[in-house]
């Protein structure tokens, strides 16, 4: 059993190795001062970008904040209404026909779904601004969240919301007491994955948002075709980092209890 297991841990530990070398590089070029091919290593490493980053106001922590914004909000609207919707979608007489339109978002690229959806946000006065970009992403967000829902709501549920009633329960104590606590860690699930839609949304934001919602995402993009690879590199390591944040809670705390 030894023989066999010490293969796999060093299997284990090159995949990690392979998976963290492009954060780690990222992070040391973030902090590089110049770093020219051929040189393996940078010349010298200084934190004055990422000091710079929360000490003044700039345009990279401006769109840090405002990407953090959009994507909570998002996030929390989408889970809680699509928890909501999904339950009335569950005991609809015509529930297979709504959830096949719900797939409608997710057969279009972003890009292309933007395009088709942009005329009617001009319309609206809703290009150009962060409320158009919001409402944009929870174009995608939400219908996923109906979707990631769509299972949860069980005929053993169904049993337990009649029984809660039968014993006087009202709809509020319903779901507070009820509904909610057993769907904790979907609920959890929802949000990291719908916050992090709208955290790497590009073509959405890039369209609707006319090039003047600047978020970190698009920030990247204008740093790498600028040649600017030192901010490009800062603030790809600002973008992925609360991937790794969520993943780590992830493990913690999800995968260690059952829903």
């Amino acid at each position: 059993m030894t023989s066999i297991s010490k293969p796999k841990s060093y299997i284990a530990e090159v995949l990690a190795a392979t998976f963290l070398f492009p954060v780690a590089y990222l992070v040391v070029l973030s902090l590089a001062t110049q770093w020219i091919f051929p040189h393996a290593f940078p010349k010298a490493l200084t934190l004055n970008r990422w000091i710079s980053l929360f000490t003044s106001s700039t345009d990279l922590f401006s769109s840090l904040m405002l990407s953090l914004g959009t994507a909570l909000s998002v996030a929390t609207i989408a889970t809680l209404a699509g928890f909501y919707t999904s339950k009335h979608l569950a005991y609809h007489p015509q529930r297979n026909i709504w959830m096949r339109l719900s797939y409608f978002p997710f057969v279009l690229s972003p890009v292309i779904y933007a395009a088709v959806l942009y005329y009617f946000f001009i319309q609206l006065g809703l290009s150009g601004n962060i409320s158009g970009v919001i409402i944009a992403q929870l174009l995608i967000a939400y219908p996923y969240s109906v979707i990631l829902f769509s299972g949860f709501w069980s005929q053993r549920i169904h049993n337990i919301e009649q029984l809660v009633q039968t014993l006087g329960g009202n709809r509020w104590q319903t779901y507070k007491r009820v509904l909610l606590p057993m769907a904790q860690g979907l609920l959890l699930v929802c949000f990291f994955q719908t916050f992090l839609i709208s955290w790497f949304e590009y073509g959405l934001t890039t369209i609707i948002g006319v090039g003047q919602v600047q978020t970190l995402t698009l920030k990247v993009f204008q740093y790498i075709n600028e040649a600017n690879f030192y901010n490009a590199a800062l603030s790809s390591s600002l973008l992925v980092l609360p991937p790794i944040i969520l993943l780590y809670f992830n493990k913690k705390y999800l995968f260690q209890k059952r829903w």
